[in-house]
């Protein structure tokens, strides 16, 4: 993995952030009984992705890093979901849900990818016994 100056610099994190600007955009549509429900829902989850991201990335080493990356990939999973379940309520097009959907499938390939990185990195070092610097 190149070294990075900022959890911001990775494309899945900018990926992840649009894919939340959209969601936000997406759910300001939906009825407004759902402003606690399905809206709240499918926005935390959506933020969730970015959000761990940033923590992970603000801790002490690779190894708890993958772990949140870990957990971006269960947000994914979340708002997946919550797509398909505004899709079927009527809330969201089908047309946009193909677009949300595949932007989401997107990043969690991406994740995945980088969670690999890092496994390959802490597994390398810990094969040295070498010390990682962050």
């Amino acid at each position: 993995m190149d070294k990075i100056k900022s959890v911001e610099e990775l494309d899945v994190y900018q990926k992840s952030h649009n894919l939340t600007l959209e969601i936000y955009r997406a759910s300001k549509t939906f009825p407004s009984e759902e402003k606690f429900n399905l809206i709240l829902q499918i926005r935390r989850a959506a933020s969730s992705i970015c959000t761990n991201l940033m923590e992970g990335g603000h801790r002490l080493g690779k190894k708890e890093f993958r772990q949140f990356v870990g957990i971006a990939k269960g947000s994914v999973g979340e708002l997946k979901y919550q797509l398909l379940l505004a899709k079927d309520w009527g809330y969201l097009p089908q047309n946009q849900f193909d677009t949300l959907r595949s932007e989401a499938e997107t990043v969690s390939k991406m994740l995945n990818g980088l969670a690999n990185s890092l496994t390959d990195i802490v597994s390398d070092r810990s094969q040295k016994n070498v010390k990682l610097s962050t």
